[in-house]
């Protein structure tokens, strides 16, 4: 029987039950060597990957859900927005979209999602909250730069079964590392795996 690892934190008790987020492992250190070396690993993987032509909206209004090609889809290409959107007040609840957690500072694609409401996805716990806290965390802590943002694809299935298929082929494309598909891959402290 697998032994299962304890998530480990960034953050102490008392920060995270203040910031929300209880665990019983104390902080984590990251040396920024370490830390650089796997944002580099991920960066090197990242860039061999290859995007076709962006996809033509009005093909896809025409085409069954699975005819879209993950590697028509360029995350990087789509508009950045702030992670912390999702505190606006917004007049909708937005749409049945794809989206992207993104480190612009390398650039270095973190979390691939989907939702059916763009506008209330992050609204209570997502896990890939906690793991950009852990992150942008272990940025400051050996001040190094970063640069967190959000990108939404709204041209996504409006069917769930659809739209995740997808989202699960781009997690698979793109290796990221903060979805649970990819941890034994990349090892990360930010999710509960050192680095390895």
């Amino acid at each position: 029987m697998a032994k299962r690892r304890e998530q480990l934190s960034l953050f102490s008790v008392s920060e995270q039950k203040t910031l929300g987020y209880a665990t019983q492992t104390e902080g984590l250190k990251i040396s920024a060597e370490a830390l650089q070396t796997w944002k580099q690993r991920l960066l090197c993987y990242q860039q061999q990957v290859t995007i076709a032509p962006p996809l033509q909206q009005g093909t896809l209004f025409d085409a069954p859900a699975d005819s879209i090609d993950p590697d028509r889809l360029d995350p990087f290409g789509l508009p950045q927005q702030n992670t912390e959107f999702w505190r606006w007040k917004a007049s909708d609840q937005g749409v049945a979209a794809l989206y992207f957690v993104i480190d612009y500072e390398l650039p270095i694609l973190l979390y691939v999602g989907e939702t059916v409401k763009s506008g209330q996805r992050w609204k209570g716990e997502h896990d890939c909250k906690r793991y950009l806290l852990n992150y942008r965390q272990a940025h400051y802590q050996n001040q190094l730069e970063t640069l967190l943002g959000i990108a939404f694809w709204s041209l996504a299935p409006k069917q769930t079964r659809d739209r995740q298929r997808l989202e699960s082929a781009l997690i698979h494309k793109w290796r990221s590392p903060f979805n649970k598909e990819n941890w034994a891959f990349w090892g990360t402290p930010f999710i509960g795996m050192g680095i390895g």
